[in-house]
């Protein structure tokens, strides 16, 4: 599925001040629609999208019935009754001010946004964005006034830097529709996206090609025996994610015989994926459609680099790991004391 915000548009704002109820804080939200000029409608709109590009696919979730998840419900409404969007931006606040039972969640500034004109696949679609933001940023400000200049310093939120967001798409309502969300906090990430939003992550191919994926590279960093050379590591998990992007259906037997081939590599990694749960505690799928996006995302984990103590950062490339026996060895000189590494090359390049 492809997301593009190229011709998405912000309609209406609504905002919130959710305090911390643990503290005493307290909720105020907004008694009207935000306003702002056809100028700020362009930079609103990135502010309000740019966070979701490149996220992980959501789904909201009820154990019993998907229509008692509050924010299911709630979303649907507006995106059905779009004059209703205040109210219910309102209920939103108040369920995340209802929802904030723990006294180390921070307070911050609420910003709920409607934007349409959001493409999937192509077919337009509406949106609704949420971002909290928990800390205020200082900035200057020079003004013009009575023929003189004037420096005005100010507190406001930093785009860049928004604490937590989630996006909802108005689409596949009948599997808890897609949304994108995140919580750079890290710590307190169960209460956003599990108590806020009741939501879980959407097991889809995309979702089971990066977890195997990134698992893979995970056990040739980490799952391989100690005294294996950083060379080889870099030769499984290069290998791995070549096969995955060769091939349109993932089969984990096939998989093995392909690329893992020794029985004891074959152990190593089956003991080692089984330690590997999904959010819900299942284990990962051994049979899917390989998402290639996902394979270029995992690509790019790879530690493809060899250190040594005297100071020298040898890197490493896919056309290396497939020549890595040929032409690198590896050694012990008895006169220097010292082991060595020694590259064979035609020219310098």
């Amino acid at each position: 599925m492809t997301v593009n915000f190229n011709t998405a548009n912000i309609t209406a704002l609504t905002l919130a001040k959710v305090g911390n109820p643990q503290r005493g804080e307290t909720l105020k939200t907004s008694k009207e629609l935000c306003q702002f000029s056809d100028q700020d409608k362009d930079m609103l709109t990135l502010a309000f999208t740019k966070p979701f590009r490149n996220l992980d696919r959501y789904a909201f979730h009820h154990s019993s019935n998907i229509e008692l998840n509050e924010m299911y419900s709630f979303a649907n409404t507006i995106f059905d009754q779009t004059e209703r969007f205040l109210t219910y931006s309102r209920k939103i606040a108040r369920h995340l001010f209802d929802q904030t039972k723990h006294p180390n969640i921070k307070s911050g500034d609420l910003c709920i946004a409607f934007i349409e004109g959001i493409k999937v696949d192509g077919k337009p679609v509406s949106g609704i964005s949420i971002v909290k933001s928990e800390s205020l940023f200082p900035f200057l400000e020079i003004s013009d006034k009575d023929g003189d200049l004037q420096l005005t310093t100010h507190n406001g939120i930093y785009p860049e830097k928004i604490d937590k967001g989630c996006l909802i798409l108005n689409t596949d309502r009948e599997n808890g529709t897609i949304l994108y969300t995140f919580d750079k906090a890290g710590a307190d990430a169960n209460f956003w996206v599990r108590d806020f939003l009741g939501a879980r992550a959407k097991k889809d191919n995309e979702f089971k090609t990066r977890q195997y994926a990134e698992m893979c590279v995970s056990f040739a960093e980490d799952g391989l025996p100690g005294d294996v050379p950083t060379e080889e590591r870099y030769r499984v998990a290069n290998d791995a994610l070549t096969y995955m992007n060769e091939q349109e259906q993932f089969n984990e037997g096939h998989f093995q015989e392909e690329v893992l081939k020794e029985p004891s590599l074959v152990e190593n990694f089956q003991t080692y994926k089984n330690q590997f749960k999904d959010q819900d505690g299942e284990a990962l799928d051994e049979n899917f459609t390989i998402s290639k996006q996902q394979i270029k995302k995992a690509s790019s984990k790879i530690k493809g680099a060899l250190k040594l103590d005297t100071g020298v950062v040898m890197r490493f490339t896919p056309d290396f790991a497939d020549r890595q026996s040929d032409i690198l060895e590896r050694g012990y000189d008895q006169e220097m004391k010292m082991k060595y590494v020694k590259i064979f090359y035609n020219e310098e390049v």
